[in-house]
């Protein structure tokens, strides 16, 4: 455990405590925290998921402004459910994703677990979306991420960052 991954674990549990509680500081918190594990993943040999806090960085900033600034009124976004068709749509672009990350990372790179750090990628991606637009389907992928990540960064050590991930399913389906 490093001080940098003492750090981000603290502001995962801030910005998971403000986004259960909607307020929109959740995501100004939640970009130095995903900056802050892009370096920590790098360090592991995590490198899709060391892109995907790149991408989160972009994530975080689309999800602040739809939490205050999305919605018909602009006045932002209120929690809804999405259809069974763009469901199925965005679980197949995670999973279209996930392989492609995988067979690059696995080829290309020397990535410590290229395959499910992929899929982990790729799926997140669709849960980040989904919350960014207060998607109540977020939250089940989130927990089941979540409980595969824990086991991951046992894996690798990463006592701190799983023990984050563990709290993560504790955040309340019905605050989206």
């Amino acid at each position: 455990m490093s001080g940098l991954e003492l750090f981000a674990a603290a502001l995962g549990v801030i910005a998971v405590w403000l986004t259960v509680k909607q307020n929109p500081w959740c995501w100004p918190i939640g970009l130095v925290m995903v900056l802050l594990y892009s370096w920590v993943f790098f360090e592991v040999k995590l490198y899709s998921d060391m892109l995907l806090q790149v991408i989160y960085a972009a994530l975080q900033l689309y999800g602040w402004w739809q939490w205050t600034r999305g919605g018909d009124e602009r006045l932002g976004r209120q929690v809804s459910q999405l259809a069974v068709a763009p469901i199925a749509l965005s679980l197949s672009l995670g999973a279209i994703g996930s392989l492609a990350l995988g067979a690059a990372m696995a080829h290309w790179t020397d990535a410590a677990q290229p395959w499910l750090d992929a899929a982990l990628t790729g799926f997140s991606l669709v849960a980040q979306v989904w919350m960014a637009q207060k998607r109540v389907q977020c939250w089940p992928l989130w927990i089941l991420l979540d409980v595969i990540f824990v086991g991951l960064f046992v894996y690798k050590g990463m006592y701190l960052t799983a023990g984050l991930y563990a709290v993560y399913p504790d955040r309340d389906p019905g605050l989206a």
